[in-house]
């Protein structure tokens, strides 16, 4: 039961990981990358559907998204999609592939997005300490149903206490990470 807690413990911890970096991937730098379009919805006759099971998202360079839909009646609704979405982008038809360039972003535009990316980061953590509160008050209530002896709840407790450390150091890199990507010119 004490190993399963602390597993389950990890195992959210690396989720709660998991979930950040998804949430970073989204905001964007001043490169091109596919997973940009990830969360874009196409209406697939009458369906919302991913861009990418539609179309065959590329890189075309370092600075523009190549989206080919493989119908070309598709086209002019991936192109709408993209433009509705809040990412900020135009994206212009040449023949059958649409191109969507990157611009560029202002300073103030990578101060306000080093902002978003801090407000990803506080919400990641608060998860990693909400998984340590609830794994600490298992650990408290299998001790008040004597199923647990205080030495071992304290070893524990303490077991955790390193876990959510070491999770809250890795969310503080892979912060500074991502800042350092937004701030670079």
């Amino acid at each position: 039961m004490v190993a399963d807690v602390k597993k389950n413990a990890e195992q959210k911890m690396q989720k709660s990981l998991e979930a950040l970096k998804t949430d970073l991937s989204k905001v964007r730098t001043g490169r091109a990358h596919v997973g940009l379009l990830d969360h874009v919805m196409v209406d697939y006759y009458g369906c919302p559907t991913a861009i990418n099971q539609v179309a065959n998202v590329t890189l075309v360079d370092a600075r523009t998204i190549g989206v080919q839909p493989w119908e070309k009646n598709m086209i002019g609704k991936v192109e709408r999609a993209i433009r509705d979405s809040d990412l900020g982008l135009n994206p212009a038809t040449n023949g059958d592939l649409i191109r969507v360039p990157m611009p560029m972003l202002t300073e103030e535009r990578r101060r306000d997005l080093t902002k978003v990316v801090k407000g990803e980061g506080e919400d990641a953590k608060v998860a990693v300490r909400n998984i340590r509160r609830d794994a600490n008050q298992i650990l408290k209530d299998a001790l008040k149903r004597k199923e647990l002896a205080e030495d071992d709840e304290r070893r524990m407790q303490d077991d955790i206490q390193k876990l959510t450390d070491r999770y809250v150091a890795e969310i503080d890199k892979m912060l500074a990470t991502k800042e350092a990507e937004l701030m670079a010119v």
